[in-house]
């Protein structure tokens, strides 16, 4: 179908909706009633039958009926009686009058034109003429339709059924999977009992928002989501993705009412910083001198490599092409054909060379050693934030209990379905307080986030267990009601050498960091029910973790729950300011980066503790999903960065 433009025809009438009292909810700033208010009520919308609504939303599917098919499918009526027509007979019986008979009792000279037409030289073949363009039948008009849409407007998993009269509009404008519509119309209960106990009868489209159904991705019926990758703009529109959406916003709420009704307040951090939040990580550098090096290296290719300039070449280029051409339409000098032809080959591989030495010597000949970051944009090394919660002590430290909500990134190739290169971060810092008082804080927030979409998302949470995990309902209620098991690394070591049945990839190593193997058969097998372990080797954890009385374990504690792993990682954070310089020195990290962060040990410290909850891997967790980038709305992976 070629591209065509939207349809539009009168603007919205608000008076069709406004005026009239209706228990449906209008969209504050459109005139259309959002399709939950309709389909999520008790009733399934039956209450609603005879009210008049404008709806709009884009078309999961569609059937068209001939409206024959749909007569007989509605009590039949008595037919009213009508006055005798052409051809009936005294009994008022109507006969069957063909098309000739009419016109030759209503058009008696076409008769006699033909008579006289008769007596010309070509009379019969003008004879015939007329009389084939007398005789012959009209074309066939299309049967009366009516069209039955599936309409979503992605405010809840439910979709509308929506009956249009092929007199309003033409069924191939609206049929199409991902039209968009507007109309107005009436609710009315369906004829025929089936799975829709409510459809809107249109009586007008005021919007119509046509398709390429050659090129339209979602045109096939059950995508699978890895499919859906490549049209992150348009997964949107599946039940899937968009059920997935809907929680995830139902979270993001949930994780500003539990930590603002808790006493939190909401920081944004910085995305942009000159510290290296954790000592070690993967990260992604900001500065603008790369483009100034390439710009100083394109100047040096496009201005003259051993004399010869690229937009010089690109000129004769295109005089000798010109030539070649002359000389083909006249073919008067053969001679001089063949040698323009060799000519312009050559000049095409020199150009071909000098724009292979601009696309690979640029980035080639680039050190990062030669870079002055002086005379980068912030004047020195900066990178994209890993954490917000060494920016979160500093408010701590003036307003007691703060938290932050955004993106965080990690340069880290890893193939994993855990982990992608941007990730949504819930950093909480609490003043005055030890790693108990973080423990029990992550915990109360991860089931008030349970408890939240179970309140507000179960037509969601039903769709995706028949759809993605027939278990994801029953997890989330026992998550509510059952408490963690709190373990301490050693204890979750001992557990696990006990292990007889189980052979594990990776090898079990004391004083090295638990796999992912290793917390999932933890999770998932020996205690069936969310894990935090806590007090871990300091080797393995940052270095702004409080050390222990021990010397060896640092109070940091993870909590791994079943199907994902660790969803929030959080530890009390180092006071004391000579502890903290021998950390630094141990790992030898950059001390300019983090003269900021002692500067809050030598004025006024506080003992003080937090955790991060990693928000897309809780979408994970509670959906049954098992990639990640399938919970991110945009997501980007080494490799890939979609759109």
């Amino acid at each position: 179908m070629a591209s065509q433009e939207p349809v539009y025809t009168t603007p919205v009438s608000k008076e069709a909706v406004v005026t009239v009292d209706k228990p449906v909810a209008l969209s504050k700033y459109t005139s259309r009633v959002v399709l939950k208010s309709i389909l999520e009520r008790s009733d399934g919308g039956r209450g609603l039958d005879g009210e008049r609504v404008v709806v709009g939303g884009w078309v999961k599917s569609s059937k068209e009926v001939e409206k024959q098919a749909v007569a007989l499918a509605t009590p039949p009526t008595m037919p009213r009686p009508q006055p005798p027509q052409v051809g009936d007979d005294k009994s008022g019986v109507a006969k069957e009058v063909s098309f000739v008979e009419i016109l030759q009792s209503r058009i008696p000279f076409l008769r006699t034109i033909i008579k006289v037409l008769g007596c010309t030289n070509n009379a019969a073949h003008v004879r015939q003429k007329l009389e084939s363009i007398i005789s012959k039948p009209a074309p066939p008009t299309p049967p009366a339709s009516i069209v039955f849409l599936q309409v979503s407007d992605g405010s809840c998993v439910a979709s509308l059924q929506v009956a249009v009269d092929s007199s309003i509009a033409p069924p191939s404008n609206v049929m199409p999977t991902g039209t968009c519509i507007v109309a107005e119309g009436v609710l009315k209960q369906p004829p025929v009992n089936g799975k829709h106990v409510i459809e809107l009868r249109v009586e007008k489209i005021l919007h119509i928002g046509t398709v390429e159904q050659d090129k339209y991705p979602l045109s096939k019926k059950r995508l699978p989501l890895d499919m859906l990758r490549d049209f992150s703009h348009f997964r949107p529109r599946t039940t899937t993705v968009a059920s997935v959406t809907r929680i995830r916003s139902a979270m993001s709420l949930a994780t500003h009412t539990f930590l603002q009704n808790n006493g939190f307040m909401y920081v944004q951090v910085p995305i942009i910083t000159t510290t290296d939040t954790e000592g070690f990580s993967e990260k992604f550098q900001v500065t603008t001198l790369l483009n100034k090096a390439i710009k100083k290296e394109e100047f040096k290719v496009i201005n003259g490599i051993d004399g010869v300039s690229l937009e010089m070449v690109k000129a004769s280029l295109k005089e000798k092409s010109n030539l070649v051409d002359e000389l083909k339409r006249t073919d008067s000098n053969k001679e001089a054909l063949v040698a323009a032809v060799q000519d312009l080959k050559k000049t095409n591989e020199l150009a071909s060379q000098l724009e292979a030495r601009k696309n690979f010597k640029q980035l080639k000949s680039i050190k990062a050693d030669s870079f002055n970051f002086s005379e980068d944009f912030f004047c020195c090394q900066t990178y994209l934030t890993v954490s917000g919660r060494l920016h979160l002590e500093s408010y701590a430290c003036a307003l007691g209990n703060v938290y932050s909500f955004g993106p965080r990134f990690r340069a880290d190739k890893t193939e994993s379905a855990k982990h992608a290169a941007e990730m949504w971060m819930v950093d909480v810092e609490i003043a005055f307080s030890q790693l108990e008082d973080a423990i029990n804080c992550a915990d109360d927030y991860f089931k008030s986030l349970c408890k939240c979409v179970l309140d507000n998302c179960l037509q969601d949470l039903d769709f995706v267990s028949k759809r993605i995990d027939k278990t994801c309902i029953d997890r989330l209620q026992s998550m509510i009601s059952g408490s963690s098991a709190k373990v301490s690394y050693e204890e979750a070591v001992d557990a696990l050498q006990k292990v007889a049945d189980k052979k594990f990839e990776s090898k079990l190593e004391r004083g090295m960091p638990l796999t992912a193997e290793h917390l999932s058969y933890l999770a998932d097998e020996l205690y069936k029910r969310p894990v935090i372990i806590y007090n871990y080797p300091k080797a393995v954890k940052p270095f702004y973790v409080r050390l222990n009385t021990d010397g060896k374990t640092v109070a940091a504690f993870d909590m791994v729950v079943p199907k994902v792993g660790i969803v929030i990682s959080g530890s009390q954070n180092e006071e004391r300011i000579n502890m903290l310089n021998t950390r630094i020195e141990e790992l030898g990290l950059a001390r300019a980066q983090y003269e900021w962060y002692l500067d809050l040990r030598r004025h006024g410290t506080v003992m003080h503790s937090g955790f991060s909850l990693g928000f897309d891997l809780m979408v994970l967790f509670i959906t049954g999903l098992t990639d990640v980038i399938d919970a991110i709305p945009f997501p980007r992976r080494s490799g890939k960065a979609y759109i």
